[in-house]
Formats: structure tokens, sequence, C-alpha cells
């Protein structure tokens, strides 16, 4: 028991004890342990046959585990004791010594920069995937009118095609902060000891080397300590699980009776226990109620972090319970988010009858009248008052008669006609990343040429 004179009370274990949720850190703490015992072959602490043996065992159990046989203990407080603790079993006394030289604060900290390491990888190539998706719905809707909403009003006509290339964006600019998330793991605590640093001069360039990382940290306190990593992990996972939830917000709007835009693949829908004719978009509801859990795990680690004194507090065990669910939670929705993408339909017709509602051609009348030397607010005023006409006779703006163009320039009128055209709306937005057909291919090729480049 060494420095304590009494057993631990079964409810300290119980709130002390970490194994029912670090075993995920299992095969990184494994990778880790062996490359630490290289080093520690290297300093000549552990002679060549000891090391082998210590290897082979760490192989041994990394069997176990992958095959599910591994043995758990009721007095294993963590994966890091459970580990150590089996090597002794398997290869005796020797597995005592690969403890020399660090510290399970080091050794955690390291096992964790590994696993976000891992799972920012994993989101990124999820995000490939889904990018692929949308891309592939956007080419085949390129010329696809739709409506384009703010305040969730009737707003402007775009072709189908550019508003999902919107998302494919969003998503793009997720791949970048994961990519930064593992850019932030590029510094190594294994070497770092408790917080001082360790009494054997570890060639941790090596160690770092060994394990991928580029360079130790310069500062042991620091080392054991910082969570940037998992902070900036968990920011990338909650902007992404947002930019999911606005897609599957729309996609919940879209495939209502009431918009009736898009059909869901039966594979990702399912019925009501009571109505038989109900098919709900339940993924899609989910991508919205996953992001606020998501973000919550972000809120979780800021306040675990926030005001903890150096070095290390046993608080910092609340480290891995928020991130493993957020990681858990974004891979699954990128993942189902891919899956219902891919087998969505959308209705022609509905979005056409929508998109050629006259009224969302109000900023292109008024840009007709600019271009007959009308100044814009003037212009801005004399279309509302035109709408306002339409509205209060119920009638579409097309079937105004010229006499009740009020304010409007006889030589004028004209324009105003040609603007309220079919198709004129949407490819008169030649801006770049306008919504005019040149620019919608403009954007795939863009597309294409970021995914290539993530590919790379």
């Amino acid at each position: 028991m060494g420095r304590f004179g009494e057993e631990q009370d079964p409810l300290f274990r119980r709130i002390n004890s970490s194994i029912s949720f670090d075993w995920r850190l299992a095969s990184f703490d494994i990778e880790q342990s062996k490359a630490h015992a290289r080093a520690l072959g290297r300093l000549g602490v552990l002679e060549e046959g000891e090391l082998e043996q210590i290897t082979d065992g760490l192989d041994r159990i990394g069997e176990e585990l992958d095959r599910g046989s591994f043995e758990f203990r009721e007095d294993d407080e963590d994966i890091h004791m459970a580990i150590e603790r089996r090597l002794t079993e398997l290869i005796g006394p020797l597995g005592g010594k690969l403890h020399t030289a660090r510290s399970r604060n080091d050794q955690v900290a390291t096992d964790l920069a590994l696993l976000v390491r891992a799972h920012a990888a994993r989101a990124i190539a999820l995000l490939e995937s889904l990018m692929e998706a949308l891309v592939a719905q956007a080419a085949a809707h390129r010329d696809w009118p739709a409506p384009a909403y703010s305040h969730l009003q009737r707003a402007q006509p775009v072709y189908l095609g550019h508003h999902l290339l919107a998302y494919f964006w969003m998503f793009f600019r997720d791949t970048r902060r994961f990519f930064a998330a593992a850019e932030a793991t590029t510094d190594m605590a294994a070497g770092s000891g408790a917080l001082a640093g360790v009494n054997w001069d570890l060639d941790r360039e090596a160690l770092a080397s060994d394990l991928g990382f580029e360079r130790p940290y310069p500062n042991s306190l620091d080392a054991v300590s910082n969570r940037d990593f998992a902070l900036d992990y968990l920011y990338a996972a909650s902007a992404c699980a947002m930019h999911l939830s606005r897609l599957g917000a729309e996609i919940v709007l879209w495939s209502s009776q009431e918009f009736g835009f898009v059909e869901l693949p039966d594979s990702f829908a399912s019925g009501s226990s009571i109505m038989p004719q109900k098919k709900n978009p339940d993924a899609a509801e989910l991508l919205r109620g996953k992001a606020p859990r998501v973000a919550a795990s972000l809120q979780s680690l800021l306040g675990t972090m926030h005001a903890l004194p150096l070095a290390y507090s046993k608080d910092l065990q609340e480290d891995k319970e928020p991130l493993f669910d957020a990681a858990d939670n974004l891979e699954l929705c990128l993942a189902a988010a891919t899956g219902m993408l891919a087998g969505i339909t959308f209705n022609r017709e509905r979005l056409s009858a929508a998109a050629e509602d006259e009224m969302l051609a109000a900023t292109d009348l008024a840009d007709a009248l600019v271009r007959e030397g009308v100044p814009f607010r003037e212009a801005h005023g004399l279309v509302g008052g035109l709408v306002k006409a339409a509205v209060d006779s119920g009638r579409s703006l097309s079937e105004l008669a010229d006499s009740e163009l009020n304010g409007v320039p006889e030589d004028a009128r004209q324009a105003v006609r040609r603007a309220l055209q079919t198709g004129q709306t949407i490819e008169s937005k030649v801006s770049a990343g306008g919504t005019s057909s040149a620019r919608v291919e403009q954007q795939l090729a863009g597309a294409r040429q970021a995914l290539a480049d993530l590919r790379a």
C-alpha cells in the first residue's frame, strides 16, 4: 500500500477510475509504450533481450485487446495500469521496468494527442466522401431552378447545383479546421514526467520521431497540462456538426409535403408507430439534434480547463468522455449524411414552380430600372409599389398593365418586362461566385480541384 495505511473506499475507486472509457486509448498506449521501451534501450536502461521481451508482451496484449479476450480487473484504475499489470503477468517483474522515466501524466497526454490526430484524419476522410456526394448531386442538378430563401421567405431563384455547392464549401472549411487540429498535435509530451521532466536524459527528439511527432514540448509543465489540441478538435467538430445541422434542417423542410422539393431514400427514413402514411426524415432531424451535443462537449472541456492551475490535476480525467462522445457522434453523422445525400431525389416540377414566382425577380426589376438611368433607391421604391399593386389585386407582376407601372419611365417599361422572362433572373447573376450557368460551372471545377487537392 506504500504511502497509505488503509484501503481505498469503494466510492473513491468508482469516482477515480477511468477504465470504463479510457480503454479506447489502448492501441495508442501500446504504440507509445513500445516506442518508450526502444528509447529506454537506446539509453541503456533495457538490454536488447529485455526490450524484445517487453515488445513481444505488448504485442500479445494488443492481440488480446483486438480479440476481446483481454481481462479487465476491478482494481484496474485506468487502461495504462491495466496494460502494465497484464505485461507483468506475461513477462514477470521485467514489465515494471517499462515505467522508468515516465509518468502517467505525460503518458496520457501523449496517448490523447495520438487519438486526436487519428480522429481528425478520420473526420477529413468522411468529409471528403460527403463532399464527393455533394459535387455529384450539384453536377446532376446544375441547371435546375430552385428558390433560395432569406428569413425563410422566398428571396431569389438560383440553380439547385449552386445551393448544394454552398454546403460543399462549408464542409471544405471544416477540413481546414481538422487539419489545424491535427497540426496542434505535433508536439510530444512523452519524456516530461509528472511535470518537471525525468532523471534520465531520454533522447526525446528520437522518441518524437519514432511516434510521428515533429518535436517534444519545450516545457514539461505545459506538456502534461495542455489540452489545446483536444479543444481545437472539438471546435472543428462543433463547427462541422453545426453545418450538418443546417443541411439537416433544410432537408427536413424540403421533404415536407408543404415544400415537396425532395424525397428521402427509404433506407434513411422511418415510419410512425401509429400513422401508416408517415415517412419521417429522422436522419436529417438527428443531424440537427446531435449538433448541440457535440458543441456541449467543447463547452465541457473548456469548463474543465478554465482556471486550472499548473500542472496536472485529476480534473483532466474529464477530458476524455466529451472528446470520445463528440468524435463518435460526428463520425456517425458524417457517414449518415453522405448515405442520405447519395440516395436523395429532387422534385424538379415543385422546385421550378417555386422558382418561377415572379416576386423573386423584384431585385432584377430594380436593376433593370438602374440600367435605364433610375437611381437604385428610387428604383427600389418603384418596384416595391409594383409589388404592392400586384399583391393587392391578386395578380402577378407581368399581369400589370402599362398604365399601372406607376413611376416607371415609358422607355424603361420594356426592360422591366424582359426582366420578368423565365430564366433571365438566374442567368443575370454573372458575378464571381454567383448562380449563372457559367459561374456554377466554374464553381464545380473549383470544387473538383479542391477535392483533388484534399486527396493529395
